[in-house]
Formats: C-alpha cells, sequence, structure tokens
C-alpha cells in the first residue's frame, strides 16, 4: 500500500511504503530509485498488521521500487500506480509523485 502526503509548501512528498504482517517472517528491505536500489539503507518496521516505512521523495517525480522479503524474495506492492518491465524478466513497482 502506497500513502502519499505532501509538506505544507509541497516540496517533499513523504510516502509510506507498507505490506501485510504476513508478507514476511523476518524483515522486509525497500529498495528502489530512490536509495540506488541499496537492499540494505531501507528497513521497513513491523508495526501491528503490516510493515511500513516513509520517504520523503521530491514530487514531480517517478520512481521504481521492490520489497526484499526475508532476504530471498522480490515482491512488488499491489497499490502501486503502475508497474514496468525491468531487465530481469519481471516488473518493478513504481510510484508517481506529482505536483
Amino acid at each position: 500500500m502506497l500513502e502519499k502526503n505532501f509538506t505544507p509548501k509541497r516540496t517533499i512528498c513523504k510516502v509510506t511504503f507498507s505490506i501485510p504482517e504476513e508478507w514476511a517472517d523476518k524483515e522486509v528491505k525497500l529498495a528502489g530509485d530512490f536509495n540506488e536500489w541499496d537492499k540494505e539503507e531501507d528497513t521497513l518496521e513491523k508495526k501491528k498488521d503490516k510493515w511500513t516505512i516513509t520517504k520523503r521523495l521530491k514530487p514531480e517525480n517517478t520512481y521504481r521500487f521492490r520489497y526484499l522479503i526475508d532476504g530471498e524474495k522480490w515482491e512488488n506492492d499491489d497499490a502501486a500506480d503502475k508497474y514496468v518491465s525491468n531487465e530481469f524478466g519481471t516488473e518493478d513497482s513504481v510510484v508517481e509523485i506529482g505536483k
């Protein structure tokens, strides 16, 4: 699930990425264009019934991303704005940040 909230001056968009708790047993990492696909930089936190993280992203940009589940399985976001093919023969999730 994606939730987008702009700062008052709309210079930053706080995007909350979350997936259901049952998708992972141990950990969930977020990798994408915003962190140069670094699998160690962004770890989702387990809260109530989901895994979640909030990133501050620049408006008027499009970002590809995926979740790395328990260090072994890549998953897309069910609520992504769209999906695009990648060089590995699968698809990446996309979040589009408007104005």
